[in-house]
C-alpha cells in the first residue's frame, strides 16, 4: 500500500469514527451544535460578544471562494 492510499484509508476510518473507541454516552453533534448556538445567542444578549453582520460573513465567504485560474488562491 502506498503512502497516499494509507492516508486515504486513515482519513476514511477517522470519518467513520473507527480510529478510537466511541462512547455511547456522547451526545450527537446536532445536540452539541444547538447548545453552541444557544450559548452564542446568550452571550450576544449579554453584550459579551458582538453579532457578526451578514455583510461580514458574505465578505469572508466571498474572499474564501475567490481563486485564480492557476489554482494559486
Amino acid at each position: 500500500m502506498d503512502i497516499k492510499a494509507l492516508k486515504d484509508k486513515i482519513l476514511q476510518l477517522a470519518i467513520q469514527g473507527k480510529l478510537v473507541p466511541q462512547d455511547p454516552n456522547d451526545e450527537p453533534a446536532s445536540v452539541l451544535l444547538e447548545k453552541i448556538k444557544e450559548e452564542k445567542e446568550r452571550l450576544i444578549k449579554e453584550g459579551k460578544i458582538k453579532k457578526k453582520s451578514h455583510y461580514h460573513q458574505l465578505k469572508k465567504t466571498k474572499s474564501h471562494l475567490s481563486c485564480h485560474k492557476d489554482g494559486s488562491g
